[in-house]
């Protein structure tokens, strides 16, 4: 069975104020591993998706930002599986 080089897959959306999707997905990239960012919104509210091994991470920086919610943590190697959760 394949492994997953990135196995979490994470989603949440960020509200605040001047907030800018190209150094947020600058940012992302450059500070933390993984892959399949998306960051995409305005300068209220931004969505972000994102394949990594260390989510905590990302959602630490994001809540830096602004209010995050909607938080989802999957783990793709489980759902690989066919496994829940």
């Amino acid at each position: 069975m394949e492994t997953l080089e990135f196995r979490y897959d994470t989603q949440l959306l960020i509200e605040g104020t001047d907030l800018d999707e190209d150094e947020i997905s600058d940012y992302i990239t450059e500070h933390f591993k993984g892959d399949c960012l998306l960051a995409v919104g305005d300068d209220e509210l931004i969505k972000i998706h994102f394949h990594t091994n260390e989510p905590w991470k990302l959602l630490e920086y994001c809540a830096s930002l602004g209010e995050i919610y909607d938080i989802v943590v999957e783990d793709m190697d489980r759902q690989a599986r066919g496994l829940q959760g």
